[in-house]
């Protein structure tokens, strides 16, 4: 399946995924910057950004917090990638990362930790949904390296 094309802005400047293909993209989405889930997942990300790039493959990690949000973050974690801000959840929607959620009985709306994993001709190779962050950077990378 072809990966629904974006643009959004980045830490970075502006981020537009055709600008990317030709290589693989690790495309997550995590639901607010600065929380403990977010902030391991972000690390560990960030730790084995020398394995996914000799992959040929980039990271990129997106929730609805804003620039300013995520220059604070990626500085708080010294991050090596770029955060994208979708504040009116367009992109989180166009990959099934926006739905309902459940915590304490209560349903709201929200975003689902997913990652989605893009080969470098812009396809979906492979989806997580409701990922747990223990050993999740492992999974995508050995994924990655079937590719």
């Amino acid at each position: 399946m072809k990966a629904p094309n974006f643009k959004l802005p980045s830490t970075s400047g502006t981020f537009h995924l055709r600008d990317h293909l030709g290589k693989n993209i690790i495309l997550y989405f995590y639901p607010r910057d600065n929380t403990s889930g977010c902030s391991l997942e972000a690390n560990d990300f960030n730790n084995s950004l020398k394995i996914i790039n000799k992959l040929n493959a980039i990271v990129v990690g997106v929730s609805k917090d804003s620039i300013e949000s995520h220059q604070k973050f990626i500085e708080k974690n010294n991050l090596k990638f770029d955060l994208l801000s979708d504040e009116k959840t367009t992109v989180l929607k166009k990959y099934k990362a926006w739905g309902l959620k459940k915590f304490l009985g209560k349903e709201y709306y929200g975003i689902i930790r997913s990652t989605v994993l893009i080969d470098k001709k812009g396809n979906i190779i492979k989806t997580w949904s409701n990922v747990r962050v223990k050993d999740h950077v492992k999974n995508v990378i050995e994924e990655l390296s079937s590719i």
